[in-house]
């Protein structure tokens, strides 16, 4: 199971009490803040794509949703979703609880700045049912992540 993958993944560096073990779906961004009980934008949502066969992360921020453009302009192709039949063999989580920690090393990791107004913020930890507690520096240190990229609309807009 992913979850316990990523829990021992943050035990590691004396961080296990970040990873969360919800008792409501954390699957949607909606589900997981009411769970949580933070704002929706909070949430950081992983998103896996696909450029040519090389599988990619985004994460953004929970109330950010994808510019076609922007993507376009980025990456030099169109923005696509790894087929949620594939999510779990091409990244290494299901659908649900896709993160950006324990994933398939081809995978390569981007953070969207979407998420830097924020201090404190929960991407999932595995499991439709998890997230983990972190700083946007933590964020950063463990997941790897290439780079900061900007290729999301519609965040901010409500506060």
């Amino acid at each position: 199971m992913a979850f316990k993958e990523v829990k021992q993944y943050f035990e590691q560096f004396g961080m296990g009490q970040k990873v969360l073990d919800l008792d409501k779906s954390s699957a949607t961004v909606e589900e997981a803040a009411r769970a949580i009980g933070c704002e929706p934008c909070q949430i950081a949502k992983t998103m896996s794509f696909l450029i040519g066969e090389k599988p990619i992360l985004i994460v953004t921020a929970g109330d950010a949703r994808i510019d076609n453009k922007k993507y376009k302009t980025m990456f030099h192709k169109k923005a696509k979703m790894v087929p949620v039949a594939q999510v779990e063999k091409v990244i290494g989580h299901a659908p649900g609880g896709v993160c950006p920690f324990v994933i398939h090393p081809e995978v390569t990791v981007y953070l969207d700045v979407s998420l830097k107004r924020f201090h404190k913020i929960y991407p999932a930890a595995g499991s439709d049912h998890s997230a983990v507690d972190l700083s946007l520096e933590e964020l950063e240190t463990y997941s790897h992540f290439t780079d900061w990229v900007d290729v999301c609309k519609d965040w901010g807009m409500h506060g």
